[in-house]
C-alpha cells in the first residue's frame, strides 16, 4: 500500500530569508484574494465560475499590474490558484461539509507550497527553496519516502517547513487481537471498556488566567503600535503552547491505544453541534448562557475531533480499524440488562440501573455500551469506518 506522511521542521532563518518568506506568503495571499473576488463577482452576476486553467490566464496581466508578483516563484502562485479552485469545488459539493472560501488576512495562516523544484539535504539539515536558496532546519527525525511537495508556513513568529512524502510499504499486521470501546468525556479524556482511564491535559484551563492577563495588556495598547505588536506576539506564543501541549498529549494517548488494540470503537460525536453557543438573539435570548459557555470551553479543550483523527490514521498505519458507532443513549443504557433510562445515571461518575440494580462507574458502563455497539456493527457487516483509506 502507499503511505502518505508529512514531516514538519522548524526553519533556521535569517533576516533576509524571513523577508523573502513573508513576501512570498503575501504574494500568494494577494493572488488568492484577487482571484476569489473575481469568482464571487461572477457568481453574484449568475455567471459560471472560472476553472483553474482560465484563472491562470490572468496571471501575466496581474504581474504587469503588480510587479512584485514577478519576484515570487511562479509555481507557488499557480498552486494558490489550484487550492482556491479545489476549495470552491468542495464548497459546491453537497457531500462535503466545507464552506465557501473566505478572503485571507495578513498574519493569519500565512503559507505557500512548492509542488516541485525543491531539494532536501538531510545530512546537512538544509532544504533548497527556489528563488530563496538553501535554508537550514532543525533536523529532528529522518525523512522516509519520496518527497512530493513542500509547504512553508508561519506560526507564532517562527517559520516551519512540512515535507509530504510518499512511500510503498507492506500491508501491516496488527500485533494485537483485542477490541476496545472508548468513551470520551470532560472529567476524563478517554475511558476504555477494560477500565483504563486517560486523564485530560486541560491545557487551556491551565493557562487560561495568564492568557486573559495578556489579552488585557494588549487591549490597553494603541492598536498596531510597537507595544501592541509585542503584546500580540506574547498571546500567539501562549496560544501555540496550549495547542502544542494538547496535541502532544493526544499523540501519546492515541499511540498507546493503537498499539494495544486492533479495533477501536468510538462514538460519532458532533463536536461542532455540541459546542454551539446558547446566547441566542436579542428577541429570543438563551438560557444558562454562562454555564453553557463553560461547557463549550471544556469540550473544545479536550480535542475530541483531533483524538478521533489521530486514532483513524494511526490504526490505518498499524493495520487496525476504527469503528464509529451512534452516540445515542450510550450513557443511559445499562450494560447488564439493556434498560434505558435517564435515571440510571445518578451522578457524573456513578451509574445504577433502576431495573436490575447494576452499579458501575458511569464512564466504564458507557465504554462497554460503545464496545457492544461495535460488535453489532461487525456482526451486521456495516462498517462505519473513517474517511482515511490506504491506496
Amino acid at each position: 500500500m502507499i503511505r502518505l506522511q508529512a514531516y514538519k521542521f522548524r526553519l533556521k532563518t535569517n533576516y533576509i530569508q524571513e523577508r523573502q518568506l513573508r513576501q512570498f506568503a503575501g504574494s500568494c495571499r494577494f493572488v488568492w484574494n484577487k482571484a476569489l473576488a473575481l469568482q464571487k463577482q461572477r457568481l453574484d452576476n449568475r455567471e459560471k465560475r472560472l476553472s483553474y486553467n482560465k484563472l491562470a490566464l490572468f496571471l501575466p496581466e496581474w504581474k504587469k499590474e503588480h510587479p512584485f508578483l514577478k519576484e515570487t516563484h511562479s509555481q507557488i502562485i499557480q498552486q494558490t490558484l489550484m487550492n482556491l479552485d479545489r476549495a470552491i469545488k468542495d464548497a459546491f459539493n453537497k457531500t462535503s461539509p466545507k464552506k465557501f472560501p473566505v478572503f485571507k488576512k495578513k498574519g493569519k495562516h500565512d503559507s505557500f507550497r512548492y509542488p516541485q523544484g525543491f531539494r532536501i539535504d538531510q545530512n546537512n539539515s538544509r532544504i533548497y527553496l527556489p528563488k530563496i536558496g538553501w535554508i537550514r532546519y532543525h533536523n529532528s527525525r529522518t525523512i522516509e519516502g519520496i518527497p512530493k511537495n513542500v509547504t512553508v508556513s508561519l506560526s507564532s513568529g517562527h517559520w516551519y517547513v512540512s515535507v509530504q512524502t510518499e512511500r510503498d510499504v507492506q500491508m501491516p499486521a496488527h500485533p494485537s487481537n483485542s477490541i476496545i470501546g472508548i468513551d470520551a468525556g470532560i472529567i476524563k479524556l478517554a475511558t476504555l471498556s477494560d477500565g483504563m482511564v486517560f486523564e485530560p491535559a486541560n491545557s487551556f484551563k491551565r493557562y487560561r488566567k495568564r492568557l486573559a492577563r495578556y489579552q488585557r495588556d494588549m487591549a490597553r495598547k494603541k492598536k498596531f503600535s510597537s507595544n501592541w505588536k509585542k503584546a500580540k506576539a506574547k498571546i500567539q506564543c501562549l496560544q501555540a503552547k496550549i495547542a502544542n501541549t494538547r496535541r502532544d498529549y493526544l499523540h501519546k494517548t492515541t499511540t498507546t491505544i493503537c498499539k494495544n488494540h486492533v479495533i477501536v470503537c468510538i462514538e460519532d460525536l458532533k463536536v461542532s453541534n455540541m459546542s454551539k453557543s446558547a446566547r441566542g438573539t436579542i428577541g429570543n435570548p438563551g438560557r444558562n448562557v454562562k454555564a453553557k459557555s463553560g461547557l463549550n470551553r471544556s469540550i473544545l479543550d479536550q480535542g475530541w475531533f483531533e483524538l478521533r483523527r489521530q486514532l483513524e490514521y494511526k490504526q490505518a498505519w498499524n493495520g487496525g480499524m476504527v469503528l464509529v458507532v451512534p452516540a445515542r443513549n450510550s450513557s443511559r443504557t445499562c450494560n447488564a440488562c439493556g434498560n434505558i433510562s435517564a435515571d440510571n445515571r445518578t451522578s457524573q461518575a456513578k451509574f445504577r440501573c433502576t431495573n436490575c440494580g447494576f452499579e458501575i462507574n458511569a464512564d466504564i458502563n458507557a465504554a462497554r455500551n460503545i464496545l457492544a455497539a461495535g460488535h453489532a456493527v461487525l456482526a451486521c457487516g456495516e462498517i462505519a469506518q473513517s474517511g482515511y483509506s490506504m491506496k
